[in-house]
């Protein structure tokens, strides 16, 4: 049957049978061209290519609308991940500047704190060297005081020895025992 169609409307479409005429005869060559027109809308029709094409076309816009969709989801999560990043940034940032003003306050502290073991190590080396020289005063004061007391001994000795006579030295001795005893006592 779609052979039969085919076939009259090669026939009727040909330039031969096609002629200058009354409208409504196959000589005309604008009727031919009408009738042919419309067995071939007529084949399209019954054919369903119309439904076809609005089937494949509802397909493509249903497939575009998709890749709009899935393309704005796409758009909102890069967006949120923008926002995300850009929040950890300004995160980061913030705790860099507060490491670095904790840092500058640290290393003020250990500064202060160094100067202050600096002059409590000095006070002390003070307070040694200031002990050093006392105590070395003291073992000079002692030295001079004992060769003092040694060369008094000795010249009292040898003063006492051309002074003294022996009933001078026996009464020297008792009085020294008399006097240790009373102290003992």
């Amino acid at each position: 049957m779609n052979r039969l169609i085919a076939i009259a409307a090669v026939l009727m479409a040909s330039p031969a049978v096609a002629a200058t005429g009354p409208f409504f005869s196959l000589r005309n060559t604008n009727f031919v061209v009408l009738i042919a027109f419309l067995v071939f809308v007529g084949i399209l029709v019954w054919k369903k290519v119309p439904a076809l094409l609005g089937r494949l076309l509802d397909d493509r816009a249903q497939g575009i609308r998709n890749t709009l969709d899935e393309a704005r989801l796409l758009r909102e999560e890069a967006k949120a991940l923008l926002a995300s990043y850009e929040a950890k940034q300004k995160e980061v940032q913030a705790q860099s500047l507060r490491i670095i003003a904790s840092a500058k306050e640290e290393a003020m502290a250990a500064a202060a704190q160094a100067k202050q073991d600096l002059h409590a190590s000095i006070e002390r080396r003070l307070a040694a060297a200031e002990d050093q020289i006392e105590s070395a005063v003291k073992a000079a004061e002692l030295a001079v005081r004992n060769q003092a007391i040694t060369v008094s001994i000795v010249v009292a000795g040898e003063v006492l020895a051309r002074q003294m006579t022996a009933e001078g030295a026996t009464a020297s001795i008792d009085a020294a025992i008399d006097q240790v005893a009373a102290r003992l006592h």
